[in-house]
């Protein structure tokens, strides 16, 4: 069973200004919790039981929110990514490898996600590094796009083609066994690299998917949302309206 979580959440949300002029979008509340809460909430619910928060843009805000929501068995802590501003996602990986020494999970920090995912993705364990995608009958241009043979990835980026994709990675992996350090390890030799800090870390996938070592797990008609525009806000929302009705208000 997985117990480890790293979640991405170093970036202001620039796309969801002026709400994240003054906090970083993880915080966005959403039915009187962050975020960041409905994710925490969702993974402990799984199993989780020591997460990383990868922070930068007010870190400080972030780390008191994590200070309310601590609780008996559950470690949360921040890990602080200097080079937000200059450095894509993948920086962050680099600044959390330290914390890739076990199984473990990656969510971005945009991602709303229901309980049921997290069981599902925690209970599939046939790959070394599972991608979590959904299916829908056509994929635009900010989608990160999949293309899959049965559930073997052969290629996600958001320049695949329409006729190349058929799923859509919705922002949550799970590592076990040799793909926690075939991750890592790629991760390393992507940094190196003098266009490191501009990539995505799903690049790291894509580059390691002709291994024959990355599998999917498809969600699809299960609840889930990503936070990255205004429009967004009110999907969310709607989302954690129905799970606090099906938790009794909890």
């Amino acid at each position: 069973m997985i117990e480890k979580a790293i979640i991405l959440s170093a970036g202001q949300g620039s796309r969801l200004l002026p709400l994240t002029a003054e906090m970083p979008k993880c915080l966005i509340a959403l039915e009187g919790k962050s975020l960041l809460a409905w994710q925490i909430e969702a993974l402990a619910a799984g199993g989780i039981r020591e997460i990383d928060v990868v922070t930068g843009f007010m870190t400080d805000k972030v780390e008191a929110e994590l200070a309310k929501l601590a609780r008996p068995g559950l470690i949360l802590k921040t890990v602080f990514n200097p080079f937000f501003k200059v450095a894509d996602n993948l920086g962050s990986c680099w600044i959390a490898r330290a914390g890739m020494d076990r199984d473990f999970v990656i969510l971005n920090g945009d991602t709303l996600i229901s309980r049921e995912i997290v069981q599902r993705v925690l209970s599939t364990e046939a790959w070394p590094i599972t991608v979590t995608v959904d299916i829908k009958p056509a994929y635009d241009s900010d989608d990160m796009k999949v293309s899959r043979d049965g559930d073997q990835l052969n290629a996600i980026g958001k320049t695949l083609t329409a006729d190349q994709s058929n799923a859509e990675s919705i922002g949550f992996l799970a590592f076990r066994g040799e793909g926690v350090a075939l991750f890592r390890d790629t991760v390393e030799s992507f940094m190196r690299t003098p266009a490191g800090v501009e990539n995505w870390y799903l690049k790291i996938i894509d580059a390691i998917a002709p291994t024959g070592k990355v599998g999917t797990v498809s969600i699809k008609g299960l609840d889930w949302a990503e936070v990255d525009f205004l429009s967004d806000i009110e999907v969310a929302t709607k989302l954690a309206q129905k799970w606090i009705s099906q938790l009794g208000g909890a």
